[in-house]
C-alpha cells in the first residue's frame, strides 16, 4: 500500500509535466514558426515480488510477479510539420515550406536556427540596411554573413525569389540577382535540436551538424515565401482533447493515493 501511494505520485508528476506541455502549446498557439512539443512517458524499475520458478508450495512458476514503480517523463520532443502560410503585408515575412532553418547570429556570436521568418530591416555600421529578427539579431546568408546591402540599395524594392535569392529591379525594372541568398539548413533529426527562447534552436549532437541546402545537392530544398508567415501546427482541438485526457489521469492518480490511504487506515484499525 505505501509502494500504492508512490507509484500513484509519480503518475500525478508525470501528469502535470504533461498538463504543463500542453498548455505551452496552446499559448503558443499564434507563435510564427512554433511547433508542437510533445510528452513521452517510460515506466519506472519494477519490483520482483516473486521469481519464475518459485511458488508458496515449491512448484515450479513460469511466469513471476513483477510490481512496477510508476512512470516520469522521458522527453518532450517537437513534431516540426509545416504550419500553415498565413499571408503578410510584410515586404520582409518570409515563410519556409519544408524541413529548412533559417539561420540568425546570436548576441553571442554563436548560430541560431529559427522557422520564424517574421524579419526587418535595421540600419548597418556603414548607413546601409541589415535584415534582422524581431528582436534585433542579423539573419545569415548561404555563407555564413549577415545579410546587408549598401544604402544606395532601397529596402521596398528588395524581393525574394521561391528559392531564397535577393533580387533588385534593374532600369527596366526587371528583377536581378544581387548574389546573396538565405542561408536556409536542415539537420538528420531536427527533433535533437536543444530549444532556445524567441523561437530559437542550437544544433547538439542528436540533431547532428547543420546541412546547408545551397551547398548539398542531396537535400530537397526548401521553398521561401515572400509575403507570407508559418503559424504555429499546434491543433487546438486535439490539445483540448489531450488536455482533458491529462486532467482525468492526474484525477485517477489521486484518487489511488485516497484509496491507498484508506486502505492503510483501515489496516492501522484492526485489533
Amino acid at each position: 500500500m505505501v509502494r500504492s501511494l508512490w507509484t500513484a505520485a509519480t503518475g500525478m508528476r508525470a501528469e502535470q509535466t504533461n498538463v504543463d506541455t500542453i498548455a505551452h502549446n496552446l499559448a503558443n498557439v499564434n507563435t510564427t514558426g512554433y511547433k508542437t512539443e510533445v510528452n513521452q512517458f517510460k515506466s519506472l524499475l519494477y519490483q520482483t515480488i516473486q521469481t519464475k520458478t518459485t511458488s508458496a508450495n515449491g512448484e515450479n512458476k513460469p511466469v513471476g510477479a513483477q510490481v512496477g514503480l510508476g512512470v516520469r517523463n522521458a522527453a518532450i520532443t517537437s513534431i516540426f510539420t509545416d504550419g500553415a502560410l498565413l499571408a503578410s503585408e510584410s515586404d520582409t515575412a518570409f515563410a519556409l515550406s519544408g524541413r529548412g532553418f533559417f539561420a540568425v547570429r546570436g548576441e553571442d556570436g554563436n548560430t541560431y536556427y529559427t522557422r520564424n521568418g517574421n524579419f526587418n530591416w535595421a540600419l548597418n555600421a556603414q548607413g546601409g540596411i541589415m535584415m534582422t529578427t524581431s528582436d534585433g539579431l542579423p539573419v545569415l546568408d548561404t555563407n555564413g554573413q549577415p545579410i546587408s546591402f549598401s544604402n544606395e540599395y532601397v529596402a521596398s524594392k528588395i524581393t525574394v525569389t521561391g528559392d531564397g535569392t535577393f533580387c533588385y529591379p534593374d532600369e527596366a525594372n526587371n528583377p536581378k540577382s544581387l548574389g546573396i541568398t538565405f542561408g536556409v539548413y536542415q539537420f538528420n533529426n531536427p527533433a535533437g535540436l536543444e530549444k532556445s527562447d524567441s523561437g530559437l534552436f542550437t544544433q547538439s549532437a542528436a540533431s547532428g551538424a547543420p546541412m546547408n541546402e545551397s551547398t548539398n545537392n542531396t537535400l530537397e530544398k526548401t521553398k521561401v515565401s515572400q509575403g507570407y508567415i508559418e503559424g504555429s501546427n499546434v491543433q487546438v482541438v486535439d490539445e483540448m482533447v489531450n488536455l482533458i485526457t491529462a486532467q482525468r489521469a492526474y484525477e485517477l492518480n489521486a484518487k489511488a493515493i485516497t484509496a491507498s490511504d484508506e486502505m492503510l487506515q483501515q489496516a492501522n484499525n484492526l485489533r
